[in-house]
């Protein structure tokens, strides 16, 4: 699973509209990066990066940080989301996130993760997230609405 983890970047629609990629991944870890554009300024006085693309950055990264954590391929859903902002991201600098799954249980993945330019010396934000591990079913198992 680890060697197509970036495809999740493609499968979800909002990550393939911010554009971010993986940068790296190893045994409950991942990097990424999150791209600066100007369509992401949420405010157009100084050109700082609306909070809600850092949110939806270090939401997917936590959760590619649970699949790198699971031994069998899962679908994980977030259950809960915190966001610290620190600071705002510097105008036109990409952001740089990783995150880490540091417990599993046998249903949730518990993860932190980070965005920040340089280093974590001087992060931007702060997450921690918990998600639900949950069993792929077959579409017909799914059921009719």
């Amino acid at each position: 699973m680890r060697d197509n983890m970036h495809l999740m970047t493609q499968m979800t629609p909002w990550a393939r509209r911010l554009g971010f990629r993986i940068t790296r991944i190893e045994r409950a870890q991942v990097w990424g990066v999150q791209p600066w554009s100007d369509a992401f300024s949420g405010d157009p006085d100084t050109g700082v990066i609306h909070g809600g693309v850092i949110t939806s950055f270090l939401d997917n990264l936590s959760g590619m940080a649970c699949g790198a954590a699971l031994e069998q391929f899962r679908a994980v859903a977030t259950l809960d989301l915190r966001i610290d902002y620190m600071r705002p991201a510097d105008q036109g600098r990409d952001i740089i996130g990783e995150a880490h799954c540091y417990n599993l249980t046998r249903t949730i993945a518990f993860t932190h993760a980070w965005a920040y330019h340089e280093s974590r010396d001087k992060v931007i934000a702060t997450a921690s997230a918990a998600f639900a591990i949950n069993k792929i079913r077959a579409p017909s198992s799914a059921g009719s609405f």
